[in-house]
C-alpha cells in the first residue's frame, strides 16, 4: 500500500486508562478481529497482563480501515507499556510511529506516567490526539479534564475526543481522527533498508520474532539481512504482519510494520532499538536511539529447598530468552546458601520475575531486600559498581560511595502539596520544579536518590493522598553521599541476608527496627543470643533473645541457700560454654518475614 495511506500510532496512558479497551474497540470497528475471536484485554497476551490489568510487553497489530469517504487504509496500531520501568521500550515504540493517541481517564485526569511519555512523543515530533476516557462513568468531570489537557498539549478544547472505550461511544469519529490528523511515514523507498527493531519475543520452535517499523527501503523473504548493533549476519527466513495473528508475506515495504523471523535462538542478538538493514547493500548509518538497557534495582534470588538450585538456574536461563533485560549471576549466602543476584529496570520488573519464575517453573523462593548499583571510588583511584552490600570494601579503602539519583515527577490534587513536599524532603529529595496543571491539580519535581523510593515511597505516597497521587521517575546521574553499610550480627557472627546500604543519618533506625523484628522472629535457644546492628566495628543497636531455662531448682526443696546458688553458677557456667561453641537456628520463616518488614519508611 502506498504511504498516502498508512498510518501508524500509539496508545500512550496510565495504568487502567482503558488503554487496552480502546484497542479491543478498534480491532472490533475495523473488522480485524470477528465478534466469535473477541475477547477482553485482547492484545494481552500474558496471564500476568490480563490478572493486573497492564501491559508488560509491547504488541502491534495491522488494521485495514475505510473511511466515510471510502478510502481504504493501513493502521498500525502499537500496544505500549505504560508503566515507568519499560520507559525505553515506550520510546523504541514511539520512534515507530507518527502519532499518538493521549488517552486519559475522564474521572482521575493526567498522571504523571502519561505526563512522562508524552514528553517523549513531543521530543520525537509526533502528533498528539488528546482522547478523554471513560466519560459514561458517574464520576467523570470533561469539562474540567477538557481543559486540562488542552493547556497541556496547546490545542482548543473541542479539539479533545471524549469516548467511552467500554461502550464504543465516540471511537468510530476517534478513527476518522487517526487518518486525518497523524501524517503518513516519512521514508524513502529507493533507499538502502533500515528497520527499526521495536520488541522481540522467543519463541521455543522458531526463535526470537523482532518486530520491526521499515523506515527506508524494503525488505523480501529470504533476503539476507545484518543487525547494525549485534553485528548478526543472517537470513530472514520469514517475514509477515501481525493481523493480529502472524500472516506471513513476500515483502514488507517503507513504513509498515511487521516481523521477521531469522532463526536466532538468542533474544540477547536481537536487542531492542537495533538497525536491521540489507546483509548485501546496507546502509551507513543506524537509526538513532538505541542504548543498552541498565538496571536499576537488584536482589538475591534464593531457594527455599537447596537442592532446587539447579532447577531455578534453568528457569532463569529459559525466562532470559522473553526478557533481554533481566541480567542474573550466581552468588552465595552463608545465611540462604546459593542463590542468583539479579538486576532488574525496577520493582514492578522484579515482582513479575518473581512471580513468573513461582508460577510457570513451580519454584519457591526467598528474595532477598532490593537495593540499588553503587560505585565506589576507591583510595588507589579505581572505581567499583557495588551491587550486594557484602561486597562493599572496607571503609578505609573508601574514598567516596556514589548513589544513583533519579528525577522524580509527582501529580496531585494541590490539597496535597505539602504531604507530598514533605515525604520527598524525609527522603532526601531536592526540589526542582513546580508547575500547576490546573487550579486543583500539581505537578511536583524532585531529585531524589534512587534508593529511598524503590521500597515504600510509593505506597506512603498514595497513603498520604488517599490514592490520588501519581508518580513516575527517570534517572539523572550519580551524586556522592554519605552511606554507610549496616551489619547484623548473631551471637557476633555477621549474617550477610540482613546488610544493606544505608544513609548514616537512617542507619540508627534500621538498626533498631532490625534487632527488633529479629528478636520476635528468631526462637530461643539454650543460651543467651545476642541480636546486634553494626556499622564496621561499633555497634548502634542490641536486642538479646533469653535464653531457655531449666529450673534446676525444682530439687532444692530445703536446705542451705549456698546449694542453689551452687546449682545456678553451675547452670549459668554451662551456658556460658553452650554460647562459645553453639550456633544460632535461624529458621527460613524467621528470612522471609524479615526481609519484608518496612523500616521508618526507608529499608524493608
Amino acid at each position: 500500500m502506498d504511504l498516502a495511506h498508512q498510518r501508524s500510532f500509539a496508545v500512550i496512558s496510565h495504568v487502567d486508562h482503558g488503554k487496552s479497551t480502546l484497542s479491543d474497540r478498534l480491532l472490533q470497528l475495523t473488522g480485524t478481529v470477528s465478534e466469535r475471536d473477541m475477547r477482553e484485554q485482547f492484545l494481552d497476551r500474558m496471564d500476568l497482563e490480563r490478572e493486573r490489568g497492564i501491559t508488560i510487553k509491547a504488541a502491534a497489530v495491522r488494521m485495514e480501515y475505510t473511511t466515510a469517504g471510502g478510502a481504504l487504509y493501513q493502521l498500525n496500531l502499537i500496544d505500549t507499556p505504560g508503566h515507568v520501568d519499560f520507559g525505553y521500550e515506550v520510546s523504541r515504540s514511539l520512534a515507530a510511529c507518527e502519532g499518538v493517541l493521549l488517552l486519559v481517564d475522564a474521572a482521575q485526569g493526567i498522571q504523571a506516567q502519561t505526563l512522562t511519555n508524552l514528553y517523549l512523543a513531543v521530543d520525537a515530533g509526533l502528533a498528539i490526539i488528546p482522547v478523554l476516557n471513560k466519560i459514561d462513568l458517574p464520576a467523570a468531570q470533561p469539562d474540567v479534564y477538557g481543559e486540562e489537557i488542552a493547556s497541556l498539549v496547546g490545542c482548543g478544547v473541542d479539539d479533545v475526543f471524549r469516548i467511552s472505550a467500554k461502550t464504543g461511544q465516540g471511537v468510530a469519529e476517534l478513527l476518522e481522527a487517526i487518518v486525518e490528523r497523524i501524517p503518513q511515514p516519512t521514508g524513502d523507498p529507493g533507499a538502502p533498508l533500515r528497520a527499526l527493531v521495536f520488541d522481540s519475543i522467543y519463541d521455543s520452535f522458531r526463535g526470537v520474532i523482532a518486530s520491526i517499523r521499515i523506515v527506508d527501503g524494503g525488505i523480501e523473504a529470504r533476503q539476507p539481512i545484518h543487525f547494525m548493533i549485534a553485528g548478526e549476519d543472517v537470513d530472514a527466513d520469514e517475514i509477515g504482519v501481525m493481523t493480529p495473528d502472524a500472516r506471513p508475506v513476500k515483502t514488507l515495504a517503507t513504513g509498515e510494520v511487521g516481523y521477521v523471523i531469522a532463526g536466532i535462538k538468542d533474544v540477547n542478538r536481537v536487542k531492542v532499538g537495533d538497525t536491521v538493514t540489507s546483509g548485501t547493500s546496507p546502509a551507513e548509518n543506524a537509526l538513532p536511539g538505541y542504548r543498552e538497557p541498565k538496571p536499576m534495582v537488584f536482589a538475591g534470588i534464593y531457594p527455599i529447598n537447596g537442592d532446587d538450585f539447579p532447577l531455578l538456574r534453568d528457569a532463569l536461563d529459559r525466562l532470559k530468552l522473553n526478557d533481554a533485560a533481566l541480567v542474573y549471576e550466581p552468588e552465595s549466602s552463608g545465611a540462604l546458601g546459593f542463590g542468583f543476584r539479579c538486576g532488574f529496570l525496577g520493582l514492578l520488573h522484579m515482582e513479575i520475575v518473581q512471580e513468573r519464575l513461582e508460577r510457570e517453573f513451580d519454584l519457591e523462593l526467598i528474595v532477598s531486600a532490593p537495593s540499588v548499583g553503587y560505585e565506589v571510588a576507591l583510595s588507589d583511584n579505581t572505581r567499583r559498581l557495588v551491587r550486594n552490600p557484602s561486597e562493599l570494601p572496607d571503609r578505609a579503602q573508601v574514598e567516596d560511595i556514589y548513589e544513583p539519583y533519579v528525577s522524580v515527577t509527582v501529580v496531585t490534587p494541590s490539597t496535597y502539596t505539602g504531604t507530598v513536599m514533605q515525604l520527598c524532603q524525609e527522603r532526601r529529595g531536592e526540589l526542582k520544579d513546580m508547575h500547576y496543571l490546573s487550579p486543583e491539580r500539581v505537578e511536583i519535581r524532585y531529585h531524589m536518590p534512587l534508593g529511598e523510593i524503590i521500597f515504600d515511597f510509593f505506597d506512603q505516597l498514595k497513603s498520604g493522598t488517599k490514592g490520588f497521587a501519581s508518580l513516575d521517575y527517570e534517572p539523572v546521574g550519580q551524586n556522592a553521599s554519605d552511606l554507610v553499610r549496616v551489619d547484623v550480627l548473631l551471637n557476633g557472627q555477621p549474617v550477610d541476608a540482613f546488610s544493606t546500604i544505608v544513609h548514616k543519618d537512617k542507619a540508627y533506625n534500621y538498626g533498631k527496627a532490625m534487632t527488633e523484628r529479629l528478636r520476635k522472629l528468631i526462637p530461643r535457644q539454650m543460651f543467651d543470643v545476642p541480636i546486634q546492628a553494626a556499622i564496621g566495628s561499633r555497634v548502634i543497636a542490641r536486642e538479646t533473645v533469653k535464653a531457655k531455662r531449666k529450673d534446676v531448682l525444682a530439687k532444692c526443696y530445703g536446705g542451705d541457700v549456698s546449694r542453689k546458688r551452687k546449682l545456678l553458677e553451675r547452670q549459668k557456667e554451662g551456658k556460658r560454654r553452650m554460647k562459645q561453641i553453639g550456633a544460632v537456628e535461624v529458621p527460613q520463616s524467621a528470612f522471609i518475614e524479615a526481609l519484608r518488614v518496612e523500616v521508618d519508611g526507608s529499608r524493608p
